[in-house]
């Protein structure tokens, strides 16, 4: 056969090989993998022995990988990490001129490709380092092409050192055709990277907003704390325990990178509504608290009532009482009948005002807050703070997820559901939820347990917690099977090593522990 049609035929065949190379360099999405396939796939279409790949980073090209055939090295990547004797190198000297005796730098600041025939015999270009490594290793570096990649924005991005081109057993001068070549694979391994770099660069934005609106919410009050930020914490712990861990109830749970990625999203979100919730009802730390708290009013009333001939005598009692109001005041997990009764009883006791006229001790709205059997919120004010989860939906599902992120609004707008339908905002029973969606409900509400933040009451210990917890799984408020995995797998440790105080953390009688059963 013709040597000119052999020729012609090995360049279709290379030609083919770049449009594979470069199918392949789109679908590459791991930055180590795509670096080592744009300098493999470059020293195999050109049969260079050696390569190495640099990138700009500010005024220095950074060794990205090296490697070499004959000497059977691969420094970088997945390879051998890189050493200390790869270090970067400088594109400016240090009085600010440009660095061209280097020929990669050269190449990079001048922005074409360089071709040397014989790096001993070139002129204009310092090959001293290559000498010196030669002499160490045995090797011979002889014929060297570099090619500078550029950016949608014609800025060189990386550069491509292709050494010593092998053809029948013998190392020869890289040809025309290889440099058209390895051009075009440089044109496009440089859209491959500038794609990665930008994914990666919105996926940094994107990450960076969720936590500065989750940051935002958890400093708009100090009643929440750090919330927004330990509640993924604790989520992404209770998913990693239960992926691929074939527990009962869970079986098929198994969570990806972009599965985890895509709960941790909606895990940093899921309170994203309590952004526009009124700051006096999420800061509402007192009963009494609007403005001010009224309890420094009442107390007033009190001393007005101790200097009426009924109660002149009776001043302890009036302390005692005026001490009750104030702690009741202060909220708490459980307000009881009797303690309700004792209020009502108060309030309708009568004080002097300035004009002598007698006036209940307590107003209607005064016993009716002090009444609050939960924490420190009226009804009315609870449902605001529910109405964050729809304001949370709401967000969410105006934004234009992409599909990897779809999920989102269904994890986060689910951590208030019950498992029995009787939760909200949308009244979803556990088999209309997912189990990313119920791992939120039991981190959230362990998570606000144990928390230091909340003024109405003390941070939890762990005992008290999970007893508080196993509980709301009797009541068909949180997913058993997922509890006792918090349990079995000691999820509830792992995090109070982290988060919580020595003090916090006691003994557990899991033979006294309501709503669980062992696996």
């Amino acid at each position: 056969m013709r040597p000119g049609f052999m020729a012609t035929a090995d360049l279709l065949e290379r030609i083919r090989y770049l449009n594979k190379i470069g199918i392949a360099l789109s679908a590459e999405r791991d930055h180590i993998k795509l670096l080592e396939l744009i300098l493999s796939s470059a020293r195999t279409l050109t049969g260079a022995d050696a390569g190495s790949l640099y990138l700009v980073e500010g005024e220095q090209l950074a060794f990205a990988l090296v490697q070499n055939d004959s000497l059977n090295i691969h420094f970088g990547g997945s390879g051998t990490p890189l050493t200390d004797s790869f270090k970067p190198l400088p594109l400016y000297l240090a009085g600010g001129q440009s660095n061209d005796r280097l020929i990669v730098a050269h190449s990079v600041l001048h922005e074409k490709t360089v071709v040397v025939d014989d790096a001993y015999d070139a002129d204009g270009f310092d090959f001293s380092g290559t000498r010196a490594f030669d002499e160490k290793t045995g090797y011979r570096t002889r014929s060297v092409l570099v090619v500078p990649l550029k950016n949608h924005e014609n800025e060189v991005i990386a550069a491509l050192q292709l050494i010593n081109k092998q053809a029948d057993g013998n190392t020869v001068p890289f040809p025309d055709d290889d440099i058209d070549l390895t051009q075009s694979l440089a044109s496009q391994a440089a859209v491959a990277l500038t794609n990665q770099r930008l994914v990666e660069e919105l996926h940094h934005l994107f990450e960076s907003f969720t936590r500065v609106i989750a940051n935002a919410i958890d400093a708009k009050s100090p009643q929440t704390g750090a919330h927004c930020r330990r509640v993924p914490e604790l989520t992404l712990m209770i998913a990693d325990a239960a992926s691929g861990a074939d527990y009962p109830g869970l079986r098929d749970f198994e969570l990806s990178r972009e599965g985890r990625y895509e709960l941790e999203t909606a895990a940093w979100m899921h309170d994203c509504g309590k952004i526009v919730t009124p700051p006096h009802v999420v800061e509402k730390s007192r009963k009494l608290e609007t403005i001010y708290d009224r309890i420094e009013t009442i107390a007033a009333r009190f001393a007005a009532l101790a200097q009426t001939s009924e109660w002149q005598d009776k001043t302890d009692q009036l302390r005692d009482d005026l001490a009750f109001l104030e702690q009741t005041n202060l909220g708490g997990e459980f307000m009881n009948d009797d303690a309700i009764d004792r209020v009502k009883a108060i309030g309708r006791r009568r004080y002097p005002d300035l004009n002598g006229e007698l006036q209940p001790l307590l107003t209607d709205d005064e016993i009716n807050y002090l009444c609050i059997r939960k924490g420190t919120l009226t009804t009315d004010e609870r449902q605001i703070m529910k109405d964050h989860m729809v304001h949370t939906i709401n967000m969410l599902e105006q934004l234009p997820f992409p599909k990897h992120l779809r999920r989102v609004p269904e994890y986060a707008g689910g951590h208030h559901e019950r498992m029995d339908g009787k939760g909200y905002p949308r009244g979803l029973t556990r088999e209309q939820m997912s189990v990313p969606a119920r791992m939120m409900g039991i981190a959230d509400v362990f998570e606000a347990l144990t928390a230091p933040e909340r003024s109405y009451k003390k941070p939890m210990s762990l005992s008290q917690s999970l007893t508080i917890m196993g509980r709301m799984v009797e009541d068909n408020h949180l997913d058993p099977d997922l509890f006792r995995l918090f349990i079995d797998k000691r999820v509830y440790l792992t995090y109070a090593s982290e988060y919580l105080t020595d003090a916090q953390i006691d003994e557990i009688d899991l033979d006294q522990l309501p709503g669980y059963r062992p696996a």
